[in-house]
């Protein structure tokens, strides 16, 4: 039995199991099973391979796309590029890190805007997934400024966007990376000045549960264009499939 699975905390709604499996049974594909394996710890998942010798691969979620980087013998590029890792591969007796986070919201991102990206963008959040984000949005050359609650270097502060409105008016992309808006807690989401959000702008959200977000429907409601996380996590998926089956 080929064995595969997800590692993160905590893992209550899980796209991934639902996804392979399914992709599983429509494919025919009998001698394979995917798992969650909730760990509070990164370097847990290693004990995974040790005591399920059949395990070929895993997906990486919060909070271990980053810490996980540590306890593996190699990166392919992508991760190196992003310098996080959401799918980790077993090559013989090495541990393989690779990121396809990248490649999915990349393609998706395209697809939506037919290849027209706006020339700024605002990305909230600074996590594993962030990093994926920017990684993709400076290969198409859009100018990146990252957003978080905490103040660094390069990195803006939500109060800081709010006295300088000019930020949001001038960033037509805004990439929610957070987990704001997630169900269950449906009514948070990202502490803009949503006002200043206009026809001319997009909204994505890596957020799939709820379909539409709270950071959706606010951004909606100003007549921007806005896009959900589904696509991002189906293509990523299927990515990590060419990964492990490489």
């Amino acid at each position: 039995m080929r064995k595969f699975g997800l590692i993160g905390f905590p893992l209550s709604h899980s796209f991934s199991k639902k996804y392979f499996t399914e992709k599983f049974t429509k494919g025919g594909i009998k001698n394979a099973s995917y798992e969650l394996y909730p760990i509070e710890k990164a370097s847990e998942f290693l004990k995974l391979f040790q005591s399920n010798p059949e395990l070929e691969g895993i997906n990486v979620t919060i909070p271990h796309k980053e810490t996980v980087v540590q306890y593996l013998d190699e990166l392919d590029d992508s991760a190196k590029k992003v310098g996080a890792v959401n799918v980790i591969r077993k090559e013989g007796d090495k541990l393989v890190g690779y990121n396809s986070d990248f490649y999915g919201f990349s393609q998706s991102l395209e697809d939506f805007t037919d290849g027209k990206i706006p020339e700024r963008a605002l990305v909230l959040g600074t996590g594993g997934a962030s990093k994926a984000v920017v990684a993709a949005l400076k290969m198409m050359n859009c100018k990146v400024t990252l957003v978080s609650r905490a103040k660094s270097k390069e990195v803006l502060t939500y109060e800081e966007l709010k006295k300088n409105p000019d930020f949001v008016k001038e960033n037509l992309l805004i990439v929610n990376t957070t987990p704001l808006g997630m169900s269950p807690n449906v009514e948070s989401k990202p502490d803009l000045d949503y006002s200043l959000i206009s026809s001319d702008h997009i909204l994505f959200d890596l957020v799939y549960n709820p379909s539409e977000s709270t950071f959706m429907k606010e951004g909606k409601a100003q007549g921007a264009k806005v896009k959900n996380g589904y696509q991002m996590l189906v293509m990523q998926a299927e990515r990590a499939w060419e990964i492990w089956n490489n």
